[in-house]
């Protein structure tokens, strides 16, 4: 038995926003949106998962959808409002998770695709049943989340590290 600490990451990609004569990173959140947010905050409360961290992109939708989710949580955690997650790329994403704190157990990621559901692609080594092809199908669509577990330290996060334990979607 690994003396290693297991950690979770949650993925989870922004509900659905508007388009608008607004710049990319200020569109808000389409009624869709608004009211698939909190069903995923719902969902992640029912998970058992309490996030010691969420990580946020600056994007006026994704600090949206975490505002609707997270009131669904019954504890909040600690919120981090990052640049980088905003048009990330598969490498910033990891560059990013190596940094967290090994005090952080359970992670919330809140951004965009295609960098979220590239991110759950690449660490899931492995998955239970058949999670991996279904969010692969489903293309990751708004407000979905996937939940991945791994031990060890956030340093060591890199392809397939993880386990694809959970993978949620309202609509699919």
């Amino acid at each position: 038995m690994s003396s290693e600490p297991t950690r979770r990451i949650v993925i989870l990609r922004h509900a659905k926003a508007e388009w608008s004569d607004e710049s990319d990173h200020e569109r808000p959140l389409a009624d869709r949106g608004r009211k698939d947010a909190p069903v995923a905050g719902r969902w992640l409360a029912g998970s058992g998962i309490t996030p010691d961290l969420a990580l946020c992109s600056t994007s006026a939708r994704t600090r949206e959808t975490w505002k609707l989710a997270v009131s669904e949580l019954p504890e909040r955690p600690r919120t981090v409002y990052e640049d980088r997650l905003y048009e990330a790329s598969l490498g910033e994403l990891i560059a990013v998770l190596n940094e967290v704190s090994d005090e952080v157990a359970d992670l919330v990621l809140i951004g965009h695709n295609p960098g979220m559901h590239a991110l759950a692609d690449a660490l899931a080594g492995e998955a239970e049943a058949d999670l991996l092809p279904r969010m692969n199908r489903s293309g990751f669509p708004t407000s979905a989340m996937a939940v991945l577990a791994f031990t060890g330290s956030w340093k060591s996060v890199e392809h397939g590290v993880a386990r694809l334990v959970a993978f949620w979607a309202p609509h699919a």
